[in-house]
């Protein structure tokens, strides 16, 4: 199944096998709103750990039946993230989510070398975009993660984004490294590293996917764009369904510019670890934390 909208993403997660998430620092109204939301449209069961105390007033509010979830009442943040996390290092869960914790905390758990999630795998963030007048789910990298990587780093980002297009059902996703214009130029490194990673693709050393940079972000998303400029004889046509970008500044202002400015949906996990880790803000709405774990869902089954 090809998911080109949210709505075939949650029913592709409501098919797979439910998985079960552990949570760090539970004690959060979006997180355990989303939870349930996961449970009723039978996509995940939840370990919920964290301060039960504060996990039972929230849940009452919610009129959320806690017989229905495992809680482990630990008050500590950084000892409930260090629980939570081992329980999906040692396979009684199959996903790991962020809940009332300080990132750092959170991520300092994934990459704890004896109960974490670390792999020799490069870790980055992958976005997931549903947009009103996009006919296909668009997949953004790096926004949140890695500030500034080099050439080597931007390939894995691109074997992690690829990975997850692969669970969302895209058979060969089209990747566009963008930079500020389509043509290589010696000054705007860029467009170098866009044109390396292309010829790495053509090379069979990024597979999977199709890579064609650099593209300006317009003919990597508008058909007709790339008609008045004269680039439809390019392997991406305003078709996009990958977006990398050059540095973090570049999709973090781009991702912050869809979510308060488009009419949208989206997902976010962290890849390249154990297991999907569904890293969300607390400033993420409900609508998105339900987005991740059902994202999250359908690359656990896939891995």
């Amino acid at each position: 199944m090809v998911c080109k909208t949210f709505d075939d993403l949650l029913q592709k997660a409501s098919s797979c096998s439910v998985k079960k998430v552990a949570v760090a620092c539970a004690q959060d109204d979006a997180v355990l709103e989303a939870v349930k939301a996961a449970k009723d449209r039978n996509i995940a069961d939840a370990i919920l750990v964290g301060d039960k105390a504060k996990i039972t007033t929230i849940a009452n509010v919610l009129k959320m039946n806690l017989s229905d979830y495992e809680i482990i009442d630990v008050v500590d943040p950084v000892e409930a993230a260090h629980t939570a996390v081992k329980l999906v290092h040692d396979g009684k869960a199959d996903m790991y989510m962020k809940g009332l914790i300080d990132t750092k905390s959170f991520l300092k758990s994934v990459l704890d070398k004896e109960v974490g999630l670390r792999t020799d795998k490069t870790l980055s963030h992958v976005c997931v975009f549903d947009i009103e007048g996009y006919d296909r789910l668009l997949f953004l990298s790096d926004v949140a993660f890695i500030p500034y990587p080099d050439l080597e780093t931007k390939a894995n980002i691109i074997r992690n984004t690829v990975e997850i297009a692969h669970a969302c059902g895209l058979e060969n996703p089209k990747v566009a490294p963008v930079a500020a214009v389509e043509v290589v130029n010696p000054k705007m490194p860029a467009t170098v590293d866009a044109d390396e990673l292309t010829k790495m693709n053509e090379a069979g050393d990024i597979t999977g996917c199709i890579v064609d940079g650099p593209l300006a972000l317009d003919l990597a998303l508008e058909p007709e764009a790339a008609y008045h400029k004269g680039t439809t004889d390019r392997k991406i046509v305003g078709d996009a369904d990958v977006i990398l970008f050059p540095d973090i500044q570049a999709g973090n202002i781009t991702y912050k510019c869809l979510v308060h400015t488009a009419n949208c949906q989206n997902g976010n996990i962290l890849t390249g670890t154990k297991a999907p880790v569904i890293l969300t803000s607390r400033s993420d709405d409900f609508e998105t934390k339900v987005n991740s774990i059902a994202l999250a869902a359908v690359v656990a089954e896939e891995m």
